[in-house]
């Protein structure tokens, strides 16, 4: 057993509400992390050294589950939705007193002081409090750490207190059913119960990001992926799950800035984390080199199964989820730059995963057709990543990041806008999807060429290059890229029914304009313009 290190000092302890709790674990380094976990059974390690363990009954975010205390602060500001459910403060309070009681009654409790914002003039102290060790070393990994000497003077601004044996009684706690994840922007605290998701404390500060820096702060916050080059050109790449941003940042030829979550101020852009969090479903080490050999010692990897009899990790199977996860130090990455914060950004990728194989892998977008795809934010699920997906799937979310934006869609948009006409930004539509038809029939596009055609952007070899107009979508598709085959780039002529791609472009422009429907009333007539033409 690790011997208990408080270096709190007890008034802390009393206002987190731990005020009899004996065993408290603070700041532990990860060796010590991973040895409780394996100590407590809620883990085990694989052959190359990462702990591996099961979050429990819930795999992913609950985003149903998801809530804002809504008060003085937030009633006005807040744009309530799906994704930003009201609770009311008392229901707040009696959460947070349940998952204290819950704290002290437990044997032992682990504690961080950690950190976001990479950029000082942002950065935002965190304290997390949980009774999982795997979730602290998780905590440890994607936030950003302080040093000896910052620690002796630090000071939280926000608490998490996360406790996922905590089943609740919804109708004491006016939640949905026993899980919740709880922001309060009054009090600066995050309440997690009975989910040991860790990307529930993830994006619960994203979430707390994406409210106090646009609103308070004048930083557009991003839900992307940055890398720098070597002449200090910064390029962003926005998208849902499994579109590939992870992937795709993680460029050997370019320094890595961060992974998911990054600010972008009036002189730099800066990441809000310490780590990464990549999706790890059909990983090899051919395809994501990095990515692969960031899974060591001190990495955390979540709900995968071994080959039989061996501690080796069948990346294939997904029986436990699809959405299988790896979380570790931004150092893990060979190339991350440090401090990770860059130059403004010269380009902009938006990555969409069309598995009806109807845009084109890369086409450059005018400002107005970039402000339309930012705001509807598509991309498209396939069978096996949902419970009763047996198609493809269309997936709109504004901003590729709607779940996890508190204020309207329009302000981050807007923001957007004004900074890439400002810098003249470069903006490229990238399908790293299907190719040759939809899934089932077409087949997905090679990381290779998306590779290719990202590298011919960054490097400016698309400038000069003659394009196409694609018919219904009007963007505007380069003839040939140098690496890639000429046919690939046009995607109707990689259909071998050509009827059937303008049937099936027609369908998923007409949900593209169903879906914009309601951000029409505001959104001005340049961007309406730049919607498909059916």
């Amino acid at each position: 057993m690790s011997i208990p290190t408080i270096m709190m000092p007890v008034e802390d302890l009393v206002k987190i509400g731990l005020r009899t709790a004996e065993n408290v674990f603070y700041q532990l380094p990860p060796d010590e992390l991973i040895q409780d976990a394996l100590r407590l059974g809620e883990g085990v390690l694989n052959d190359s050294g990462a702990l591996v363990i099961r979050t429990g009954e819930f795999t992913g975010r609950s985003p149903k589950d998801k809530f804002i205390v809504k008060d003085e602060i937030t009633a006005d500001t807040v744009h309530w939705n799906d994704f930003n459910l009201a609770i009311d403060e008392k229901h707040f309070f009696t959460i947070k007193k349940k998952i204290t009681d819950y704290l002290e009654m437990i044997p032992e409790v682990w504690v961080r002081d950690a950190y976001a914002c990479a950029d000082p003039r942002y950065r935002v102290n965190i304290r997390i409090v949980n009774e999982k060790p795997w979730i602290n070393l998780f905590a440890y990994n994607m936030f950003l750490r302080p040093t000896e000497e910052e620690l002796e003077q630090f000071k939280p601004e926000w608490t998490i207190l996360s406790a996922p044996g905590l089943k609740l009684n919804p109708a004491e706690c006016g939640t949905r059913q026993h899980n919740a994840a709880v922001i309060s922007f009054k009090h600066k605290t995050v309440l997690i119960a009975g989910s040991g998701y860790t990307g529930e404390t993830k994006k619960g500060i994203f979430t707390i990001l994406n409210f106090i820096l646009p609103h308070q702060k004048n930083v557009l916050s991003m839900h992307c992926s940055a890398n720098m080059g070597p002449d200090g050109d910064t390029a962003l790449f926005f998208g849902l799950s499994g579109t590939g941003k992870t992937t795709l940042s993680a460029d050997p030829n370019r320094m890595l800035i961060g992974d998911d979550e990054h600010g972008w101020t009036d002189d730099n852009v800066f990441n809000f984390e310490g780590g990464c969090y990549a999706k790890c479903i059909n990983l090899t080490e051919e395809k994501e080199p990095e990515i692969f050999h960031a899974i060591r010692p001190g990495a955390l990897v979540e709900n995968t199964v071994f080959h039989e009899g061996t501690n080796t990790i069948n990346f294939d199977d997904g029986s436990i989820t699809e959405n299988t996860r790896v979380s570790y130090p931004l150092d893990y990455i060979s190339n991350a730059k440090e401090p990770s914060t860059g130059n403004i950004p010269k380009n902009i990728f938006f990555l969409t995963c069309d598995a009806y194989g109807v845009l084109p892998p890369i086409s450059r977008l005018t400002p107005e057709q970039a402000m339309y795809q930012f705001i509807s934010g598509y991309t498209a699920k396939v069978a096996g990543t949902e419970a009763g997906v047996t198609e493809p799937k269309s997936t709109f979310s504004a901003c590729f990041g709607a779940p996890f934006l508190p204020l309207h869609p329009g302000r981050y948009a807007e923001m957007l806008g004004e900074k890439m006409k400002k810098h003249d930004v470069k903006v490229w539509l990238i399908n790293t999807g299907w190719t040759g038809g939809p899934y089932g029939i077409g087949k997905r596009m090679k990381l290779s060429y998306t590779r290719a055609m990202i590298t011919a952007a960054l490097t400016g070899k698309l400038e000069n290059a003659t394009y196409e107009t694609h018919p219904v979508f009007g963007m505007a598709m380069p003839i040939s890229c140098e690496g890639v085959p000429s046919e690939v780039l046009n995607p109707r002529n990689t259909w071998s029914d050509a009827a059937a791609y303008d049937h099936q472009a027609l369908q998923l422009a007409n949900q593209f304009i169903k879906n914009f429907e309601k951000y029409a009333s505001g959104a001005g007539a340049e961007i309406l313009a730049a919607a498909p033409k059916v």
